[in-house]
């Protein structure tokens, strides 16, 4: 596949290292000039883009930048992108650590329901609930005992297969985590995150989930601080 990433930090880093060597065209872009990435395009033979131009003549999108920066994207990123082009959110709301607080999450909202209101466009929820390093040393063949298993959650089934694929390509086993609106199952603090387990106890953590935010991951006044010194 061609595919673009938006965001070159832990996570968007880690897939052009990953996907690269599977074959796939990656064109992946940050918040400054493309020429910043020289790094990243040398090591893996990405091409560096900017942010406007990622979506556009590939067949699938991973946006993965804080959350507090999806607002600032390029108006009008995916006009005239065509429909079949997959996107993938990869973010989490860390509203103490990092993103303040984002009213329509703290209210309940899933975070990739707001991230795709705000591109205007749907999107798959994956790749939020694993540690970096471990999306880039884990990945194992499938069938190999203790594969660690990726909830993949979305609207669009033809869009989350592509995605649950993915996730196998990559050395995962993928987990169908239900519609959007079920997104918050993986989100921080629930069961699920960054522990890394295998497809029954993925699907016996998203079962477990409890919907309200827990005081680690809920804004306070003097939100946010940062991962340090959350406030």
């Amino acid at each position: 596949m061609k595919i673009g990433i938006i965001g070159a930090g832990q996570i968007g880093g880690t897939l052009t290292r990953r996907l690269r060597p599977l074959g796939h065209e990656v064109h992946v872009a940050n918040s400054r000039d493309p020429r910043t990435l020289a790094s990243l395009v040398t090591e893996t033979g990405a091409v560096a883009v900017e942010a406007k131009d990622a979506p556009r003549g590939v067949d699938l999108v991973i946006v993965t930048i804080p959350e507090c920066n999806v607002a600032t994207l390029p108006k009008g990123l995916f006009v005239g992108v065509p429909a079949s082009v997959v996107v993938v959110d990869t973010g989490n709301y860390y509203p103490r650590q990092r993103d303040g607080r984002i009213v329509e999450i703290e209210s309940g909202m899933p975070e990739s329901r707001w991230v795709e209101q705000k591109l205007e466009r749907p999107v798959i929820k994956a790749f939020n609930n694993i540690y970096a390093r471990h999306l880039l040393e884990r990945g194992r063949p499938r069938g190999s005992p203790g594969r660690i298993a990726l909830p993949v959650a979305g609207d669009d089934a033809k869009a989350k297969a592509v995605v649950l694929q993915l996730v196998d390509e990559l050395g995962f086993d993928a987990v169908d985590a239900g519609g959007l609106d079920d997104s918050w199952r993986q989100q921080p603090g629930t069961p699920v995150y960054t522990t890394d387990l295998d497809a029954e106890g993925v699907r016996k953590a998203l079962s477990a989930a409890r919907r309200q935010r827990t005081p680690d991951w809920t804004a306070t006044p003097k939100s946010p601080g940062n991962f340090a010194n959350p406030a």
